[in-house]
Formats: C-alpha cells, structure tokens, sequence
C-alpha cells in the first residue's frame, strides 16, 4: 500500500433487533443520524469532504444510491458526490477500502463512509403472476378489460415472496445462508453443544463490554416509548445458558445444529466513519485514532461461504506479510457459531492458533447483532476503540460474505 488511510473518528446508532426499537426508521434516517452526530463532533465544514461512500445490502428502493440521500439529508452540499456500494456482507468494508483507492488514485483525501442497513424494512414482493396480471390492469382501456383482468387474480398471486429471505439465499448455489452453516458443521463435525456455547460466550462478552461499546453509540430518538433516547444495543441476553438454546428448534434442517440462538440476529444499524489521507488529517488538527495499514478480499465456494475468512487472511499475510498470529485483537464476524468454529478449526489444522482472550472481546453479531451493510464498518470502529483501552498496536478484522467471499483488514492504533 502506498499512502496510508487514518480514521480520523467513527459513531454508530445501537445495533437493535428487526422489528423492535428501531424499526420506524428507515435505513437513511439511520444513516443521517450517525453521519450529523460525527459532521457536528468535530465542526468539520461539510463541504471539503470529496465524497461520501456507503455500504448498503438491502437497498431500499425509495432511496436509491442511499448514500447520496445520506449526505443530502444530513446537510452536506450538492457539489459533494456519493456513492453506495455493495458487497454483502463486506459492503462496510468495501466503503472504507473504496476510500482507500479514490486517496491513492488523487480522487480526494476527505471521505465520510460507513454503512447502514433496516433490515426490519426489506419489503414483501408481488409474484410475478400478480405483477403481470398488474400491468394487464393498468393497460386496459374499457371497464370491461379491467374487470376480466381483476378476475384473473388467483389467491396464490398474493401469497408474497419474503424479501428477507430471498436475499439471505445464494443463487448460484440454491443454498441460504444457513444452510452453508450446516454443511461446515457436517464437514468440520461442530456439534450443537459447541455451536450454543460459543453462542452463549458472544452474548456474555457482548454483556461485559456493554459499556465499553455505548462509547460507540449516538442517542437515537424513536416515536416509540414516548421517544426516550436508544443508548445500547439490544441484542445481547442476559440468562443465556445450554438449557435455554436446547430448547430452540435447527432453523434450517430439521436435523441439523444451527439454530436462531447460535446465529447472527437479523438487525437495524448505521455506523459512520471520517476517514482521510494522513496529510489532510494534519492539515484538519484532528489526531487520527487508527490506520488501514492492508487489506485483501478473496473468493471461495458459495456453499461454504463461512470459509471466506481463512482465505482473506491468507491472502494478506500473502500480500502484506501481516500474519494472524501477530494482531492483538482479532475478529472473525459471528455470522453462525458453526462457521466461525469451522475457521478456527481450518486455522488450526494450518497451525494458526487465534488465543481465545484477543478473539471476539467484545461479543459479536450472535449477541449485537448484523446489520449487514453496516457491520463492516462497526467492526472498524470497534476494534480501533479497543486497541486504544488495551494499549494494544494492530487488529484484524475479517468476516464471511454471502456469495463465496471473505475479506480482512489489517488495523492499527495511532
């Protein structure tokens, strides 16, 4: 890597359950939130940012390029251009690698990125059959078409697709993504019990570090419960145990081991992130918190998707020379229990050991949950707050992608 990005600063909304203490808000309210509470921490002038770029996987289609409604609606200028990317799981990554090259291409050296999903607002879908027979409607001339084409409607037109689901679900593979988790338990032999312990480790550390991560957090003020500030996240749970996760049903084969209880939580969130070459971040006097130093995407099997992580870190080590074993902290995005076990396991059998204590410190998506075009960049943010309280000097962050692909970042503290 030639010139290296700092991040200057970073803010998130608490991370909350689809269909709870979020929900009311789309996912550019979301995105403005973070992006005023970080633009006023500072007093930066909006206008001398050269772009904003936010990661974004369920794209709601009235905002299109979000990121653009993002910086509008949060009061930075027209002239300032933006853009929305997208790489599933890694769409909070790719903002803060996208900024990355725009530095090094001389495309601007002031980014405001991050990432924001509601996944509480993925919409159902109409059929095609009913989308067809719509259209049929609306072309008709006289009122006797109109009425045969209203005729035409069967009650199984309006039985909708799950927008949710059909985006959790792997195309090329057929698989979704729990599935994938199940086929790496049956491969690497992850048993239930080892799935809901780590589960139950996510939400107690998630617990312990409760405090430590509202260090992240802006207020977010809801019409619900009479618009008291949201300050923590509401994901984690108290009381986990062995005896309350035997009790959940396999979600995806009802012979399997992954279950809703030893998976990431379908969630709301938003986290934004100043980032800038390291000249301009002197020119601004804001003491950056970290730097990217490196980082990689790499490809795998759709079907094993949860393997992607492995294969990310390989190839940084490969590209950068930054090993695993040499970070202070390290995540492995919680998107099953069974799929992080599976790396840990693959990186053993490569003689890679990950010790437990820089693992995961703070709990992960089991217990805070998966927003999952803003987890990238919570991850970010997270890490670098962390290594700071530890002392600590390098982080890597990596986590799976829906559709074959893991990728990692190489942080380190400033």
């Amino acid at each position: 890597m030639s010139d290296r990005l700092v991040i200057l600063d970073g803010v998130r909304t608490p991370f909350c359950k689809a269909g709870s203490d979020l929900a009311t808000l789309a996912a550019d309210d979301l995105g403005r939130i973070v992006t005023d509470a970080l633009l006023t921490r500072h007093g930066i002038d909006p206008g001398i940012i050269d772009e904003v770029i936010f990661g974004c996987v369920c794209q709601p289609a009235d905002a299109a390029n979000i990121a653009r409604v993002i910086a509008l609606r949060a009061g930075i200028p027209q002239h300032v251009p933006a853009a929305t990317v997208h790489r599933n799981c890694a769409s909070g990554f790719e903002a803060v690698t996208t900024a990355y090259e725009r530095m090094n291409a001389g495309r601007g050296s002031l980014f405001l990125v991050g990432g924001v999903d509601s996944m509480s607002r993925v919409p159902l879908l109409y059929r095609e059959s009913a989308a067809n027979k719509f259209a049929t409607a609306a072309k008709a001339k006289s009122k006797l078409e109109k009425v045969a084409a209203m005729a035409s409607f069967r009650p199984e037109d309006f039985s909708p697709r799950i927008g949710l689901r059909l985006g959790l679900t792997d195309p090329v593979c057929g698989l979704n993504m729990g599935e994938t988790a199940e086929i790496l338990a049956h491969e690497y032999g992850i048993s239930r019990e080892a799935q809901d312990d780590f589960a139950i480790r996510s939400h107690h550390r998630a617990l312990a570090g409760q405090e430590r991560l509202g260090e992240e957090i802006t207020p977010v003020y809801t019409s619900r419960d009479g618009g008291k500030a949201l300050i923590k996240d509401n994901g984690p749970r108290p009381g986990q145990s062995r005896e309350v996760l035997a009790k959940l049903r396999p979600a995806f084969d009802q012979y399997g081991s992954v279950t809703p209880g030893n998976s990431s939580q379908i969630t709301d969130g938003g986290v934004a992130l100043l980032v800038a070459s390291e000249k301009r971040a002197e020119e601004l006097g804001i003491q950056p918190f970290g730097v990217l130093s490196a980082y990689a995407y790499s490809g795998c099997d759709p079907a094993r998707m949860g393997l992607g992580p492995v294969f990310a870190m390989e190839k940084l080590e490969r590209q950068s020379g930054h090993a695993v074993t040499a970070a202070d902290l390290v995540e492995i995005n919680e998107a099953f229990a069974a799929q992080v076990l599976a790396v840990l396991k693959v990186l053993r059998d490569k003689q890679v050991e990950i010790p437990d204590d820089k693992l995961n410190v703070n709990g992960g998506a089991i217990a805070l949950g998966h927003p999952v075009g803003a987890t990238g960049a919570r991850l970010v943010l997270t890490m670098l707050k962390e290594l700071h309280r530890r002392n600590g000097k390098t982080a890597l962050a990596s986590l799976c992608v829906g559709g074959g692909q893991g990728g990692a970042l190489w942080l380190e503290r400033i």
